[in-house]
């Protein structure tokens, strides 16, 4: 129990954060004014730790991963089994909130106008990708340019070969610093989101806490449909009968483990033995499981699409209009890659998808909190989906 109180603890306190911001906003409105600078200063911290942060990580992984390009075939197949998963969970809870949408409050008009462009859709391309200056990149208007930048940064610090091994030791080390220091911010966010959200309770009104409570619903319910059904569907796709009996008799105790320990790096070692105990052959599990610990995540993605829907429904826009939704399954993709093995790595996933769809400041705090409470199940999908994938790996490349 003392074990399942430390791992939760982040939550728990995060929810007595939200909890005492909203008693606050509800019968005290007339402080929030105070309070608010308190949030505003979280936010801030937060904004100017996420930049760099992506930055190392991703240069980082892409140089490390890079090194094991003997095993390519396991690599290649690797990659379309998770993108095609990521895209899979992704698309399922579109259609989740397509069929089931959720009514409640918009935001303010000044928020809805704040988020009017009169950018052409060439120029926001342009903006997307690349910027004008190189300082422009460290900005968290121009994340997705980030984005790639880190990514041909990696690449190339590892064709570099030993001239470059300065260079990977100090992205090494630099995304080492980053995530301590994102870990030393996160320890603020109970009294930083509280403040917000006591802002956001006083001025949009009590019936928040519907509006909050319906996509939360949706998630855990669309999150336990896809583990059952798809996982299922998955493993009789790999291995036919015998694979949907392997996975459920061995996929309990990595599920428990990330339902307990609320950490896909701790479930890894409950996936390694339950791999082994399915057959599945070790020079692809002990490839695709620490790799897709980083960089697969079935419940990010999830939890991806019903932030940005979540947010166009506080903004007042159209989440199911065909670029929006494009855009979505893009940011969805890199969110699940890139937020992997950093800590509250869901939250660069929030920046990015601000930045892409120039949505104002008031929609992150609804965001983040949350993605804070689909966090168990989203942990026990990104877990789980490990083993998962490497039994559908294990279908296509014999060794």
């Amino acid at each position: 129990m003392k074990d399942v109180l430390k791992n939760y603890s982040g939550i728990l306190f995060l929810l007595l954060g939200i909890t005492m911001g909203s008693i606050i906003g509800m019968f005290v409105p007339d402080v929030v004014d105070y309070l608010k600078p308190l949030g505003d200063i979280f936010l801030n911290l937060l904004f100017v730790s996420v930049v760099p942060l992506v930055f190392f990580a991703v240069s980082n992984s892409i140089a490390s991963l890079e090194q094991q390009s003997k095993f390519g075939k396991i690599m290649l197949t690797m990659a379309f089994t998770f993108l095609f998963f990521i895209l899979t969970a992704a698309v399922f809870t579109i259609c989740m909130v397509y069929l089931f949408p959720v009514s409640g409050i918009s935001g303010s008009q000044e928020i809805v106008e704040e988020t009017v462009s009169n950018d052409t859709w060439g120029n926001r391309i342009v903006g997307f990708f690349t910027v004008g200056e190189f300082t422009q990149l460290f900005s968290r208007q121009n994340m997705l340019a980030l984005l790639i930048f880190s990514f041909m940064t990696g690449f190339s610090a590892r064709r570099a070969g030993e001239k470059g091994h300065y260079f990977r030791a100090f992205i090494a080390s630099g995304y080492e610093v980053m995530k301590e220091l994102l870990l030393l911010i996160m320890k603020a966010a109970p009294i930083g989101l509280g403040a917000y959200f006591a802002y956001q309770v006083a001025t949009l009104g009590p019936q928040l806490f519907g509006f909050y409570a319906k996509p939360l619903g949706l998630y855990y319910i669309a999150g336990i449909v896809y583990f059952f059904v798809f996982f299922s569907l998955y493993a009789f796709m790999a291995k036919g009968q015998s694979g949907f009996k392997s996975f459920w008799a061995h996929a309990i105790y990595p599920s428990l483990t990330a339902l307990s320990t609320c950490s896909s790096f701790a479930t890894m070692p409950a996936n390694l033995q339950a791999a082994s105990d399915m057959k599945i052959p070790s020079q692809i599990s002990n490839i695709v499981i620490p790799i897709g610990t980083t960089l697969h995540k079935n419940g990010s993605s999830m939890s991806s699409i019903i932030k940005i829907y979540i947010a166009f429904l506080i903004i007042g826009r159209d989440f199911f209009d065909p670029v929006n939704l494009l855009l979505a399954l893009g940011i969805t993709v890199f969110v699940s890659v890139v937020a992997g093995g950093i800590p509250n790595g869901g939250y660069i996933g929030e920046m990015l998808m601000i930045s892409v769809y120039q949505l104002p400041q008031e929609a992150i705090p609804a965001v983040m909190i949350i993605g804070t409470l689909v966090d168990p199940l989203a942990t026990v999908l990104n877990a789980v989906g490990q083993l998962i994938a490497s039994l559908f790996v294990s279908r296509f490349v014999k060794v």
